[in-house]
């Protein structure tokens, strides 16, 4: 396969990279120097959610899939990229909104949600996305859809006050992924998503380093 275009779809994990209110907060130091110890090995401790990240079923219920048993091909697919980029502060993302695309969206199809927020990622407005409706998630499962990504710190109301959004989607084994970026720089047709998570036994989400590749 000859790889015309690859689009880094993944924010910086640093000490300041924000995270959801009430997880663990990114502590990133040096373990070892070179100056010291003749090489570098840095220290993480991060959560399983931190920065660019999946969620595994099992984030949302008991019962589902854990990180490292979902099907690695829910992870890598053709992409569709709704431009929702006119969507203001906790805006609701409806039907309206996809429904030119809709058709587009069958079994295998992983969906990108660009709502252009990528770029308050260092300010307060971050937390203050747009989500989607619940009708979309609906109409999109119907469909077959299964991997759900999006440019924000969240697919869901971002004042907390509901998680239907996981609820649906994690209750049939979906996957969702949260604080994406650079969806703007998907100027091909049809291209090819990888959002491979860490394999972390027993885990309920990864960290990943996404891509877009023009084939």
């Amino acid at each position: 396969m000859v790889v015309k275009k690859i689009v880094d779809l993944s924010i910086p994990i640093t000490n300041q990279t924000p995270i959801y209110p009430g997880d663990p907060k990114p502590c990133i130091h040096p373990a070892a120097t070179f100056e010291e110890e003749g090489y570098h090995v840095s220290h993480l401790k991060i959560g399983s959610h931190t920065g660019t990240h999946v969620d595994a079923p099992y984030h949302f219920t008991n019962t589902g899939q854990k990180i490292d048993e979902v099907p690695l091909q829910k992870f890598i697919g053709p992409g569709v990229v709704f431009d929702v980029t006119d969507k203001g502060e906790k805006e609701p993302i409806v039907l309206d909104d996809i429904k030119n695309q809709l058709n587009q969206c069958t079994e295998g199809i992983i969906v990108l949600f660009h709502t252009g927020w990528s770029r308050y990622v260092a300010t307060p407005k971050y937390f203050k996305h747009p989500y989607i409706g619940a009708e979309v998630i609906e109409a999109l499962l119907e469909k077959g859809v299964r991997t759900f990504l999006i440019d924000a710190l969240n697919i869901d109301h971002p004042d907390g006050e509901s998680f239907i959004g996981h609820e649906l989607i994690t209750g049939v084994d979906g996957i969702i992924g949260e604080n994406f970026t650079n969806f703007d720089q998907i100027d091909f047709p049809n291209p090819l998503i990888i959002s491979l998570p860490l394999k972390l036994e027993g885990g309920d989400g990864s960290p990943v380093r996404a891509v877009a590749v023009q084939k």
